[in-house]
Formats: C-alpha cells, sequence, structure tokens
C-alpha cells in the first residue's frame, strides 16, 4: 500500500496540539528578538552615518538642513528608534525566514521547495520599496514646504523627520510584500489568476485607499509614487500565478498520458 507523503505531512501537522503550536510560536520569536536585538547593537554603532543618509533628502532642498531637538531626550530616543528600526532591516532575512519555518508545517512538500525563492522575493521588494520612498522624499519634502506659501520656513525636529522617513520606508516595504501573499496564495489554490484578473478593477481603488492610509506624509508624490509599483506588481502576480498554473497543468498532462494510453 502507498502512502502519500504529502498527506503524512499534513497528518503529522494535525496532530499538533495547540500548545505545541505556541511553543513553536514562541521559539521563533524568541530567535527573532536575539537577531534583531544584536543587530541594534551594529545600529547603535553606525547611527552617524545612517543619520546622515537619511539627512541627504532634506539637505538637498534646504542648505541649512539641522535638525532642531527642543527636548533634551531627543537626542537620545532618536537614537534608540535608528538603531531599533536598523536592527529590524537587518534581520528581515532573519524575520522573513523564520515566518516561512512556522508556516512550512502545515504545507505539503512539493510546497515547501518555495521557502528560498520566498525569501528572497520578499526581501528584494521589501529593500526595493523602501529604496523608493527614500527616493521620493526629495520631491515630497519640496512639496510639502511650497504648499503652504513661501513665507514660512522650515525647521525640523529630529524626532518628526526620522519618524516620517522610517515610516515612509517601512511603509513602502511592507506594501511591496503583497504581491508575494498574493503569488503564495495563488500556489496553494486559494486564488486563481483568473480570480485576480477579474477583480483588477476593485483591486486598483484598493491599492489606491490603500496608498492614501499608509503613506505617512499624505502628499500626492508619495502617494502615487507607491500606486503604480503597486499596480504593476499586482499584474505582475497574475502573471506569475498564471505561468505556475500552466506548468502545473502541463505537468499533470504528462503524468497522465500513460496511464491513459495502456
Amino acid at each position: 500500500m502507498s502512502v502519500d507523503p504529502a498527506g503524512a505531512a499534513l497528518s503529522n501537522d494535525s496532530r499538533m496540539t495547540i500548545w505545541e503550536h505556541l511553543a513553536e510560536l514562541r521559539s521563533r520569536l524568541i530567535k527573532v528578538f536575539i537577531c534583531v536585538a544584536a543587530a541594534a547593537v551594529l545600529g547603535w554603532i553606525v547611527y552617524p552615518y545612517v543619520l546622515e543618509f537619511l539627512r541627504r533628502p532634506y539637505c538637498d532642498i534646504q542648505p541649512n538642513c539641522d535638525l532642531l531637538a527642543l527636548d533634551p531626550l531627543e537626542p537620545f530616543t532618536v537614537r534608540l528608534k535608528v538603531s531599533a528600526y536598523i536592527g529590524i532591516a537587518l534581520a528581515m532575512p532573519m524575520i522573513l525566514w523564520q515566518v516561512w519555518r512556522f508556516v512550512t508545517p502545515g504545507l505539503y512538500p512539493h510546497e515547501k521547495r518555495y521557502a528560498l525563492p520566498f525569501v528572497l522575493t520578499s526581501l528584494v521588494l521589501f529593500v526595493f520599496g523602501a529604496f523608493l520612498a527614500y527616493v521620493t522624499l526629495n520631491p515630497a519634502l519640496s512639496f510639502l514646504n511650497t504648499i503652504a506659501g513661501g513665507n514660512i520656513e522650515t525647521q525640523y525636529a529630529p524626532d518628526k523627520y526620522i519618524t516620517l522617513i522610517l515610516y515612509m520606508m517601512l511603509a513602502f516595504g511592507a506594501a511591496f510584500e503583497f504581491p508575494v501573499l498574493l503569488v503564495a496564495l495563488q500556489l496553494i489554490g486559494v486564488l486563481t489568476p483568473r480570480q485576480l484578473l477579474g477583480w483588477w478593477r476593485p483591486a486598483l481603488v484598493i491599492i489606491a485607499v490603500a496608498a492614501a492610509v499608509i503613506t505617512p506624509s499624505q502628499d500626492p508624490i508619495s502617494m502615487l509614487a507607491l500606486v503604480l509599483p503597486m499596480t504593476l506588481l499586482y499584474f505582475g502576480s497574475i502573471a506569475i500565478g498564471a505561468l505556475v498554473a500552466r506548468r502545473k497543468r502541463k505537468k499533470a498532462a504528462r503524468a497522465a498520458t500513460p496511464t491513459g494510453a495502456s
């Protein structure tokens, strides 16, 4: 009697109790926390260089780009905040890997081979989204500085400015993970390319609304910079899902041919 390895994998996972799942989750979270903490220490060391990098878009539009701290604790809290964000950014490969390892026990063996592409694609898209937010910050700041008129001189507080740019980079990076989720849902059969293609009109509305909500600066330049690539990534995820589905159909047809011939 043959044994279906995929079914065996699911059977083994189904025997896990809720406490075993919670213990597994705790183990993954501890590993993520240790990795983020270690990376944050490095972030504390390289903070001066990162701060100079983050100030560059502001300095490009205003000669006097010194950040004005009115709270004696603000420089310290800003350094803590930047170090924490650096820790999260540097630990992102480990975070994505731990997320995947937590999910894989419930997947079929043939689905687990997508682990490396999942982690690499998620990492590349996150970095690209964060970089796009950084590039967009310059015209966004120019728009925000001039929208109220030429009689207002701006000088930003370090906490407000750093929070704005880091939130924008995180928001863009997180938004760019959405196509990975769509491809994953197509791979496991929850969604189909035909369904996603049929939903393209409401999907564009959702993308536009989401861009308006998650963009911290709320300026039209940043929102447009997020909507356009998100739209392309949406249709790109449909194309990838269609290619994978086509490959599966061809593989199934080749597997069925000898049986039908006999």
